[in-house]
């Protein structure tokens, strides 16, 4: 399994200017939406707002992996954007996050996908290396580039 099996080329959003967490979750349910993944908009980002209730998905380091389990979303995706100014996610470290992973799956995958999906980019994104080569990355292709080397 690679992350390339949920995250393709147009589901980079590159960089993005957005002052909050909610922006940004909007922007990259805009990105899975445009893709023809989310059937609606309103309940995927109402099912990410739930799953962030319970828990900041600002792990530290930068990095925030807000996730949704619902039935508005079609397959499970991952999109993906950098935040270069950072945005207040109540990370645990108290860092902004810079690198956001926008995780959707349905319902009837929420378990072992989503699980899946979080074991790859935790054991990959712990590298501050190759967290330094996202940062960087000029253009999304790059950026796909960076994922495709993510498997499990």
């Amino acid at each position: 399994m690679k992350l390339t099996d949920y995250l393709s080329e147009d589901l980079i959003a590159g960089d993005i200017a957005v002052a909050t967490k909610d922006a940004a979750v909007a922007a990259l349910t805009g990105r899975l939406a445009d893709a023809g993944l989310v059937a609606d908009r309103a309940a995927f980002v109402a099912a990410v707002h739930r799953r962030e209730a319970e828990g900041t998905t600002g792990i530290g380091d930068g990095i925030a992996i807000p996730h949704g389990k619902s039935d508005a979303i079609t397959r499970p995706a991952v999109a993906f954007a950098r935040v270069p100014a950072g945005v207040d996610w109540d990370s645990l470290d108290g860092e902004p996050a810079r690198l956001v992973f926008l995780i959707g799956v349905p319902e009837a995958a929420a378990g072992d996908e989503h699980l899946r999906i979080l074991a790859l980019l935790s054991r990959r994104l712990i590298d501050p290396g190759y967290r330094a080569e996202l940062l960087a990355a000029p253009t999304s292709r790059r950026l796909y580039d960076l994922f495709a080397q993510i498997a499990g």
